[in-house]
């Protein structure tokens, strides 16, 4: 018996006697046969069948996909209760399982403890406050009332919580669904994801988080290449043709680095209009990180040392005025832009103190303190999305195609 999942079809070849009105396109069957070698050139193999049993029936005139028409990515969208039947879909769904092994099998072998952190959470790691926030329902509850005796949020990262962890394992990551209330509904952004975060001690060279970044780039796309053949020949043929040439680039060359300095040098010296303003101590826009993408080599890139105003409390202090950065990065790749944000952590408690008190947050996060005050170590860590990912190797333009069931901003179906 056959109970596996491929994208390779196999042809079952049936006498008259086996025809069944309710064996239709989209119909679920049950085939029992001899499986034997196929005259055709096509095919090393097809069923002759024996006995088959219409498991479920399917009405083709009204069921949404159509025999031998190829369904655009945006048409299934709409479908998300069937749209894993289709050809892309269950590829990507294939795709999507397999980058997941690969990721965690790649943390394991480097020495990684992986930490389940929580979903429910009363901190607010970005400081963006673009936060759910969790309340209970039902009539036991007063509406002043907080279950948690204090304000709690569905998570935007597992940082601050890998942090704590560093403090007891040179190595941990966790790989698990963040959430952030964007009222955004672009190509770009979903309410929940999937992030891909760890945390590494005993470090104080962002050189030590950009080599963990790229190799498991590598490493994870090298096993999807491998092991989905037929499922990443489907996207790069069909849905973005001719991308498997920039994922092997991306594989063979090297990830060069640059500064935020410099990546604002390149920009002021193109030609391109930006909509976005390129002023030294501007956030690096959507539009700047895929043209600097294009000026590298069309190939992944790491941008350091951004303003110290653009970065979070927890982000190292370079000290170095009067352009005053931190020891951050990020990893910019082809088609998506921003792929991984990371830092060095700033493991100075009078450097730290200062900056939660600037921010107000010094009440909040004395916990966060206390990290520093008892046997700090220097380290830092890195976030991936793991949507942002996928589209990267797939070409996939919106991130809505390649998570099973999006959220995002006024739709929540299913």
């Amino acid at each position: 018996m056959l109970k596996f999942s491929s994208l390779k079809s196999l042809q079952v070849v049936a006498g008259a006697e086996m025809n069944d009105p309710l064996l239709t396109f989209g119909s679920a069957v049950e085939v029992t046969g001899v499986l034997k070698k196929s005259p055709h050139q096509k095919q090393p193999v097809e069923l002759e069948a024996e006995q088959i049993r219409v498991v479920g029936g399917c009405n083709p005139v009204d069921f949404p996909f159509k025999i031998k028409e190829r369904h655009s990515l945006e048409y299934i969208r709409q479908l998300p209760h069937l749209r894993c039947r289709t050809n892309a879909f269950s590829s990507l769904l294939r795709i999507r399982s397999e980058a997941t092994a690969a990721i965690h099998s790649y943390f394991k072998d480097h020495g990684f403890v992986q930490i389940h952190t929580p979903i429910i959470t009363s901190n607010d790691c970005e400081g963006a406050g673009e936060l759910f926030k969790v309340e209970p329902s039902g009539p036991d509850f007063g509406n002043d009332e907080e279950f948690f005796s204090v304000p709690a949020f569905l998570t935007v990262s597992g940082q601050l919580h890998l942090e704590v962890m560093s403090g007891g394992f040179s190595r941990v990551y966790t790989f698990g669904p963040t959430f952030r209330a964007e009222n955004s509904q672009s190509r770009r952004h979903l309410a929940e994801f999937f992030m891909v975060e760890a945390e590494i001690s005993f470090t104080e060279s962002l050189e030590d988080l950009t080599k963990v970044m790229e190799d498991m780039f590598r490493s994870a796309t090298e096993r999807v290449l491998a092991g989905c053949v037929e499922d990443v020949d489907l996207f790069h043929r069909h849905v973005t043709p001719g991308h498997r040439d920039t994922v092997e680039a991306m594989l063979n060359k090297s990830f060069p680095v640059i500064t935020y300095t410099e990546a604002i040098d390149i920009l002021n010296r193109s030609s391109e209009k930006f909509t976005f303003p390129t002023d030294w101590g501007c956030d690096l826009m959507t539009e700047h990180e895929k043209h600097l993408v294009k000026r590298c080599g069309n190939v992944p890139v790491f941008v350091t040392d951004y303003p110290y105003d653009l970065k979070p409390f927890y982000a190292r202090d370079n000290q170095d005025q009067p352009r005053h950065t931190t020891a951050a990065v990020d990893l910019l790749v082809p088609g998506v832009g921003e792929l991984c944000g990371g830092s060095l952590r700033e493991e100075r408690l009078d450097l730290l103190m200062a900056r939660l008190k600037q921010v107000g947050l010094e009440d909040n996060y004395s916990w966060y303190l206390d990290l520093r005050r008892f046997g700090a170590v220097p380290h830092g860590g890195f976030g991936m999305g793991f949507e942002r990912y996928l589209q990267c190797i797939l070409g996939v333009d919106n991130i809505k195609d390649v998570i099973p069931f999006p959220r995002f901003s006024h739709s929540c179906l299913l």
